[in-house]
């Protein structure tokens, strides 16, 4: 698949409808982080095929935060494969949609003037990004995180509130989700920064965030949204923070 690159060994990064997801493996075992939306579910099983693994070896499906576009095929995955969906335990409601913290309709069509707001919100719909994708079985990831890639969660809450990122220390990688960025089809620029302001939840909260990625040791960010970013998480975090 040409939208597939890896990072690293054990290390893939894949591109979905305008979203990513990240697929590590250790032996014969998978940790997938994120999902994609929901008709990017032929893409994220042939993600695996294409780097010789199968549903069957999933260990555990890790979420960096449950909007649409992230959290599209958990829960398909999760119960028709018996595996567990993990994030932080203050993103658990969200992922069951006891609560919710996304763009709303009202505030799409407010910003629809935007260059490039239209073209998305297009592709939202007809990726399923209305459809429900509540997980309701999501569950808090232990601590250790002991799984395929041994991720650390970096707790980065403004996008969502339980955003988390995700660091791979032995590689040298890290995972940012939502939490910093590399491109969006509503931005009009390219490289490492933070989501239109409409994305976030709360948007201080997002911008304080950048200081808990700026000081891990990475020197390959796998963005949300976008290409890799290959430099350190200093320079990233410097580049993305609003002036």
């Amino acid at each position: 698949m040409d939208d597939i690159t890896e990072i690293r060994a054990g290390v893939h990064l894949v591109h979905g409808t305008d979203t990513n997801w990240v697929i590590l493996t250790e032996g014969d075992a998978v940790t997938l982080v994120d999902t994609g939306y929901p008709g990017d579910r032929e893409r994220v099983l042939a993600s695996l095929a294409a780097v010789g693994r199968r549903p069957e070896d999933l260990a555990a499906i890790l979420i960096t935060h449950a909007h649409g576009d992230h959290l599209g095929s958990a829960r398909y995955l999760g119960e028709t494969h018996d595996v567990p969906v993990l994030m932080h335990p203050l993103e658990i409601p969200h992922a069951r949609r006891e609560m919710l913290q996304q763009i709303t309709p009202g505030t799409i069509l407010a910003n629809s003037w935007r260059p490039g707001v239209l073209p998305w919100a297009v592709r939202v719909v007809r990726a399923g990004g209305l459809k429900d994708v509540s997980v309701p079985k999501a569950a808090k990831f232990p601590e250790p995180l002991d799984v395929p890639g041994r991720p650390v969660p970096v707790h980065t809450p403004g996008h969502t509130d339980g955003h988390c990122a995700y660091h791979l220390p032995e590689a040298g990688v890290l995972i940012t989700g939502d939490a910093l960025i590399s491109a969006h089809p509503t931005s009009r620029t390219r490289g490492p920064q933070l989501l239109p302001r409409m994305f976030h939840h709360d948007w201080a909260g997002a911008v304080a965030a950048l200081d808990d990625l700026g000081g891990l040791d990475a020197d390959v960010l796998l963005p949300g949204h976008g290409p890799a970013y290959h430099g350190s998480a200093a320079e990233a975090v410097e580049r993305a923070r609003p002036v």
